[in-house]
């Protein structure tokens, strides 16, 4: 078999290596760019995917490191409920060493903005909420569907956070700090009172994450604690009405639980 002589070789090489050399600077250009510029759109269907399509972000612009979208809460593939944030959400995300941190703002909801870090590690992963407060409209609740659909809850939602953090590590989920979650003025369409009452939801990590419900102020009285067991919420309480609103309390407390005679009896897990 007939080859070129050596310095022919030699100089088809030659002639390629500059072409070569310029294909992978242009792919290191260009990568970093792509990555830099990516839409927002890549992020709302990452969102969407990894929450059923629970949580929607939707008409996003700008990129996926600093953008702003409609949040919209649904119940689902095939769920006609859905609520949208009065203001849309707003983002940015930066990388950080074997993580990522972001900053969430919406206009109607965090006096200041929201700050989470995410830190991957072999096997397992942890989202650190940075203290502070932040208030939503409950109404956003009724987009989930079931039972919030039905209760149509209207009122504020104001969060606390302190120290709160979630790893998931070897499949189990260990959650440190607390939250304090204040439901103020609440009502529903289920009864003609308004506002019912105001309560807050403790929860506190640990071991075993504990929580605890309480009424601050109303005719409706809630109460209870629970546990996670495992993945799973145990959760045992009570509502009940004053006196002299059990007529205008009735429906709801119908629903809400298993009604034994003045009392409904709440209980998950």
């Amino acid at each position: 078999m007939h080859r070129p002589p050596r310095t022919a070789r030699t100089a088809d090489t030659a002639a390629q290596t500059p072409w070569g050399w310029a294909l992978a600077g242009a792919l290191a250009g260009v990568l970093p760019a792509l990555l830099a510029f990516a839409p927002a759109h890549w992020l709302a269907t990452a969102v969407g995917r990894a929450s059923g399509q629970q949580i929607q972000l939707q008409a996003p612009s700008g990129t996926v490191w600093t953008g702003s979208a409609q949040l919209v809460l649904t119940g689902g593939p095939g769920s006609r409920d859905r609520a949208a944030l009065p203001a849309r959400l707003h983002w940015r995300l930066r990388p950080t060493w074997g993580g990522l941190r972001a900053e969430l703002r919406a206009d109607c909801c965090t006096p200041t903005p929201l700050l989470l870090r995410l830190g991957l590690h072999w096997g397992g992963a942890r989202v650190a909420l940075a203290d502070g407060q932040s208030q939503w409209p409950a109404a956003v609740l009724t987009g989930l569907g079931t039972p919030w659909n039905t209760l149509q809850p209207q009122g504020q939602l104001l969060l606390q956070t302190t120290g709160l953090q979630a790893e998931w590590a070897a499949g189990r989920l260990a959650v440190a700090g607390s939250a304090q979650l204040d439901a103020l003025a609440m009502s529903s369409r289920l009864s003609t009172l308004k506002p019912m009452g105001s309560y807050r939801i403790t929860l506190q990590g640990g071991e075993a994450v504990a929580l605890q419900l309480q009424t601050l102020q109303g005719d409706l009285q809630l109460s209870g604690s629970g546990q996670w067991v495992g993945q799973r919420l145990r959760f045992a309480g009570e509502a009940s009405a004053t006196p002299e609103r059990e007529g205008a309390l009735s429906n709801l407390l119908n629903i809400i639980g298993r009604r034994n005679g003045a009392r409904s009896l709440i209980t998950l897990g």
